[in-house]
């Protein structure tokens, strides 16, 4: 699939979603009280300070916006699995002060989001949310979806560690032909939520298995701490 093609496909899908919002309003994706996708009282409960996660075997330094519980996680699964796109916006933001923390912002860095599982046309929720970062970073690099899955992975849903890092091993091919430019650069890692830390250790193996330096990787959200 092209790239022209899936410009067009993700085109397409903004649009429907802009629509279906202007069509059906939606409440609040916290409170489900005051008008959506998120309230002013919410979005303020949202803003903390990016923290560096606990590490994590096989991991590089990770840094997210807060935790996944409470508020964080029903924003975070209602952009996800309940489908209110236009979450993206608050969500890519929280990224974006997450990657500023970072101090890995700049020219020389590629934005490289965990694949989504959908149709190649289709961009994943990460790839969205990476976008949104890039936008709100004053396009301090580039978002470069290198990774694609090798093989089909079972959901990590209900896995212990190490069932997820087996899961995850091998799952990621690099498209080292994707990246253009004449470099050097180095890539930061974007997911939605580090939990055992397998699927951005199975990342940073595939990049740097393909000769590309992975300075660190930033999400959403971390569980437990």
């Amino acid at each position: 699939m092209n790239d022209p093609i899936r410009r067009i496909g993700r085109v397409l899908e903004r649009l429907f979603a802009v629509l279906l919002d202007l069509l059906l309003p939606q409440p609040c994706a916290a409170c489900s009280a005051a008008p959506g996708p998120l309230c002013g009282d919410c979005r303020a409960l949202l803003e903390r300070r990016p923290r560096q996660c606990t590490p994590r075997p096989g991991c590089p330094s990770v840094w997210a916006a807060g935790p996944y519980a409470g508020i964080d996680r029903r924003v975070l699964l209602a952009f996800k699995e309940g489908g209110v796109d236009a979450l993206a916006a608050p969500l890519g933001a929280r990224l974006a002060a997450v990657y500023a923390a970072t101090g890995w912002s700049g020219p020389d860095t590629l934005l490289v989001p965990v694949p989504g599982r959908g149709p190649p046309w289709r961009s994943g929720p990460v790839e969205r949310l990476a976008a949104v970062c890039l936008e709100r970073s004053a396009d301090a690099g580039r978002v470069v979806p290198l990774l694609r899955y090798r093989r089909r992975a079972r959901r990590q849903v209900g896995l212990g560690r190490a069932e997820r890092l087996a899961n995850r091993r091998g799952a990621f091919v690099v498209d080292r032909g994707a990246v253009g430019g004449a470099g050097p650069f180095r890539a930061v890692v974007v997911d939605d939520v580090l939990t055992t830390g397998a699927t951005v250790a199975e990342a940073v193996r595939a990049l740097r298995a393909a000769g590309v330096a992975v300075a660190g990787a930033v999400v959403v959200a971390e569980r437990g701490r």
